[in-house]
């Protein structure tokens, strides 16, 4: 889960699990798999190292590597 916070200034917190895309529009606007979009105050940097960093403490971000790596050798 990663903690970021609205334009209103209030804070939520997401399942980075969910994320399908973030973009920079120019406000940071993250869309999940269902489609939802929120708009948070974080810049789209610090929003992907929020998620590095959530998939490091649940063990996917080696896994995600290692599978990034054996699609490119294929």
């Amino acid at each position: 889960m990663i903690t970021l916070t609205k334009l209103n200034g209030v804070s939520l917190t997401i399942n980075a699990m969910y994320i399908e895309r973030i973009e920079s529009l120019p406000d940071t606007t993250i869309t999940l798999t269902n489609n939802k979009k929120l708009i948070v105050k974080e810049s789209e940097e610090l929003v992907k190292q929020y998620v590095q960093e959530f998939y490091k403490e649940i063990g996917l971000y080696q896994l995600q590597r290692e599978v990034g790596e054996q699609e490119n050798e294929s």
